[in-house]
């Protein structure tokens, strides 16, 4: 069983940045497709950004240029610059076994069996 615990979020305003952080508790976050996920109130969970053991990372477009993904062994990360308003939701990292084979293009929720509990992000104007 793998547990993700998340944590860095808070309030901050247009154009600043934050870094989230998430923990793996027990295993290590090799051989894992990771994602961040992000959901806010009534709109649906949507895919952030992925990252494979191998290094490779995808972006969805909402995010390209100002959000960075990375990880290391034991923790994976998220990097937030030039934040906007609607950047304003409930952040969750997510991750899958390779095994599984999803390609790094995932970021359908259903495919991710763990999920850390969730941190929010507030961007004010």
């Amino acid at each position: 069983q793998v547990q993700l615990v998340e944590s860095g979020g808070g309030a901050v305003q247009a154009g600043g940045s934050l870094r989230l952080s998430c923990g793996a508790v027990g295993v290590s976050f090799r051989n894992y497709l990771l994602a961040w996920f992000r959901q806010a109130p009534g709109k649906e969970r949507e895919g952030v950004a992925t990252i494979c053991s191998g290094g490779n990372t995808y972006y969805a477009d909402s995010v390209k240029g100002r959000f960075t993904i990375s990880q290391d062994k034991h923790k994976l990360y998220l990097d937030m610059n030039s934040l906007k308003p609607e950047d304003s939701a409930m952040y969750c990292c997510a991750a899958v076994s390779a095994w599984a084979g999803f390609s790094i293009r995932t970021m359908t929720p259903a495919k991710y069996p763990y999920w850390g509990q969730g941190t929010q992000v507030t961007v004010s104007s």
